[in-house]
C-alpha cells in the first residue's frame, strides 16, 4: 500500500528524500566524532584539596564526611574515593541517561550542607564538582627551547596566561596542570620552634592573620563634619609579597618587648608549590596541561580548538617560550574514522559496479545509486536523535547496511 502511494506521487516522493538528504546533513554538523562509543555511565567528580594533609587525614576528614552526605542522590549507583597527600577525589557514577546537570546542583547543595564540619583549609581552597570524561584527550606542554625558564616560571606562566584560555574551548571539561608554580614557602626549623615553644599552627597563625586584604574605609565618609568638602579612600598595603617581607611576620612579642619573627624560627624562600608532581619532555622540565572532554564531545573539534588557541595565545608568549603536543588521540581518531570512510566509498563503488554488472542495465542501477546516499543520510538523523556518536562502530554498521539497502533495492527493481 505505501509503495502504491508512492509510485502515483513520485514528487512527493522525491520531497521526501530531499528532507532525509538535508537532515543528514544538518545532523552531521552537530554529531559529536570520538573513537568510540561512551558505553561508560554518567559520572561526576568531586575533588577536596588540603594541602599538606596526609592520605589517612583528609579520608577522615573531609571524604567520609562527603560520601556521607553523598548517600540518596537521585539516580546515583555507586560512588569511589581516592585520596594522596594533600588531595582526595569522589567519583560519583549515574545510571546511564542521567542529566549530569541536575546531578551537579544536587552534589554542590550536598556540599553546602556538610561544608561547615570540615576544616578550614577545605573552605578556603574549596570543593570543586566537575562533569569530564574520564580519559585525557590530550596534553599541551610548555617549554623553555633555551633553558631560561624552570618548571615553576613555567607553571606560573601557564596558570596566569594559558589555562582559563583553555578551559573556555568548547568541548573542554577540564584542563589539568601536571607540574606547579610560584609559592611563598615557609620551612621551619623543628629545633627553633622547640627552643621558643612554638607549634607550627602558631606559626600558620600569624602569617594568615597579618597577609590579610583589610577594608579600612574612607576619610571624611557621610555623616560628615560641617564644611567638610573632601573624602579620601584610606589605602593601606596589600597582602605580602616577598620573602623578606614574610620574614617580617611578627609570630610572638615577648613581655620585655622584644618580638620573635618568622625569620627565626623558619627559612623563607619564593619556591614551589608543590614538588611531588613534575613532567618532562625528552628530559627537560616542562608545564603539562592535560585537557579532558566534556561529555558528548566533538573530540577533533575541541583538540583543534585548542590548538588553534595556543596558536593565538603563542604570539604573547614571553621570550624563552615556546608549545608542544606531546600526547594527541584525536590522530588515531581521524586515521580511524578515514580509513572506514575509505572502506564506506569503495563499498558504495563496487556495489554499484556489481549491480550494473549484474542487472545490466544503467537506468536499473541509478535507483539503488540514489537510495544508498539517502538511507545513510537518514541514519545520521537517527544517530543525532538517540544522542551517539561518530565512530568506528557506527559507520562500521553503515558499511554493513549497504548491503541490506542494495539487496532490497535489487529485489525491488527485478520484482518491478
Amino acid at each position: 500500500m505505501f509503495a502504491k502511494f508512492f509510485i502515483d506521487r513520485p514528487i512527493f516522493a522525491w520531497v521526501i528524500a530531499l528532507i532525509i538528504l538535508l537532515g543528514g546533513v544538518l545532523a552531521f554538523k552537530s554529531l559529536a566524532v570520538s573513537a568510540y562509543p561512551s558505553v561508560a555511565p554518567p559520572a561526576l567528580t568531586i575533588t577536596v584539596n588540603y594541602p599538606g594533609a596526609s592520605a589517612q587525614v583528609i579520608e577522615e576528614t573531609a571524604v567520609a564526611l562527603v560520601e556521607q552526605e553523598m548517600n540518596g542522590i537521585e539516580h546515583l549507583l555507586y560512588m569511589e574515593s581516592a585520596s594522596e597527600l594533600g588531595t582526595g577525589n569522589i567519583t560519583l557514577t549515574f545510571e546511564a541517561g542521567s542529566n549530569l546537570d541536575l546531578s551537579s546542583v544536587e552534589a554542590q547543595n550536598r556540599i553546602k550542607r556538610v561544608e561547615a564540619r570540615l576544616p578550614e583549609d577545605i573552605r578556603r581552597l574549596g570543593i570543586t564538582v566537575t562533569k569530564t570524561a574520564r580519559n585525557y584527550v590530550m596534553f599541551v606542554a610548555l617549554f623553555s627551547p633555551d633553558k631560561s625558564l624552570d618548571e615553576v616560571a613555567l607553571g606560573s606562566y601557564a596558570t596566569a596566561s594559558v589555562l582559563d584560555s583553555l578551559r573556555r574551548v568548547p568541548g573542554v571539561g577540564e584542563v589539568l596542570l601536571f607540574g606547579t608554580e610560584y609559592s611563598m614557602r615557609l620551612w621551619l626549623k623543628p629545633e627553633k620552634l622547640h627552643a621558643y615553644n612554638l607549634s607550627p599552627s602558631d606559626v600558620a597563625n600569624a602569617v594568615r592573620a597579618q597577609n590579610a586584604e583589610l577594608a579600612t574605609g574612607e576619610l571624611g565618609q557621610l555623616p560628615s563634619a560641617p564644611n567638610q568638602q573632601i573624602n579620601a579612600v584610606i589605602v593601606t598595603k596589600s597582602r605580602l609579597s616577598t620573602p623578606e617581607e614574610f620574614g617580617n611576620i611578627i609570630v610572638r612579642t615577648n613581655p620585655d618587648g622584644s618580638t620573635l619573627k618568622v625569620r627565626d624560627v623558619a627559612r623563607v624562600e619564593l619556591g614551589a608549590q608543590d614538588y611531588a608532581r613534575s613532567a618532562r619532555i625528552d628530559g627537560q622540565p616542562t608545564a603539562a596541561m592535560a585537557v579532558r572532554l566534556t561529555p558528548g564531545a566533538n573530540a577533533l573539534d575541541t583538540v583543534k580548538g585548542v590548538k588553534a588557541k595556543m596558536t593565538e595565545l603563542s604570539t604573547f608568549f614571553p621570550k624563552g617560550v615556546n608549545w608542544a603536543v606531546p600526547y594527541d588521540t584525536s590522530k588515531f581518531v581521524d586515521i580511524s574514522i578515514k580509513e572506514v570512510l575509505l572502506s564506506l566509498a569503495e563499498a558504495l563503488l563496487l556495489v554499484v559496479l556489481v549491480m550494473f554488472v549484474f542487472l545490466g542495465n544503467w537506468r536499473a542501477t541509478l535507483i539503488p545509486a540514489i537510495v544508498i546516499p539517502v538511507a545513510l543520510t537518514g541514519a545520521l538523523v537517527g544517530l543525532y536523535l538517540l544522542g551517539y556518536s561518530i565512530n568506528v562502530l557506527t559507520l562500521f554498521a553503515m558499511v554493513l547496511a549497504i548491503g541490506i539497502v542494495v539487496d532490497d533495492a535489487i529485489v525491488v527493481v527485478e520484482n518491478v
